[in-house]
């Protein structure tokens, strides 16, 4: 009987993590709407609190639900938030590479190889959606250095809140 408690409420938790993790991925931007460094702490310390908190398909909401926020707040890009709708399966990618390598890899590793992969996957989608004339050239660094650096920043500040919980 013991045993059916403890199974029912990690479940019962697993599933409030992934709903609070979500709620603030898609409300940050509303919350927060600038600058995107900031924004982007956040986003990424949720995504690293869900990879660490919860399983397998429950990590969709928490990877795609930042994104759709943006999108909808429609303040980030200012003027160029309609061109976001292109990179949105990019970023939904790339910050599907991030939350799976603390899935993986141990913390350290993980911070490393999560940046460096998501920031480089969302350069390179940026930089032939730009060469392709799809989206200006504003989203380069948006989605090349900024990434990596809110990346580390989201890790770190994830790392933080974990020790102090």
């Amino acid at each position: 009987m013991e045993f059916a408690n403890a199974f029912e409420n990690l479940f019962v938790n697993e599933y409030r993590h992934m709903f609070v993790y979500t709620l603030i991925g898609f409300f940050l931007p509303f919350l927060l709407g600038h600058p995107q460094w900031i924004v982007g702490i956040v986003v990424n310390a949720m995504l690293v609190m869900g990879a660490t908190n919860v399983k397998g398909v429950k990590l969709l909401p928490i990877i795609v639900a930042p994104a759709l926020g943006a999108l909808t707040r429609g303040l980030l890009f200012g003027p160029f938030t309609i061109y976001l709708v292109y990179m949105i399966p990019f970023i939904w990618i790339g910050n599907a590479l991030f939350v799976y390598s603390f899935k993986k890899l141990s913390y350290l590793p993980a911070v490393a190889i999560g940046a460096v992969g998501k920031s480089l996957f969302l350069f390179l989608a940026a930089f032939i959606l730009f060469k392709l004339g799809i989206i200006p050239v504003v989203f380069l660094t948006a989605m090349g250095i900024i990434q990596f650096a809110t990346a580390i920043g989201g890790s770190v500040l994830a790392y933080g809140a974990k020790k102090v919980i």
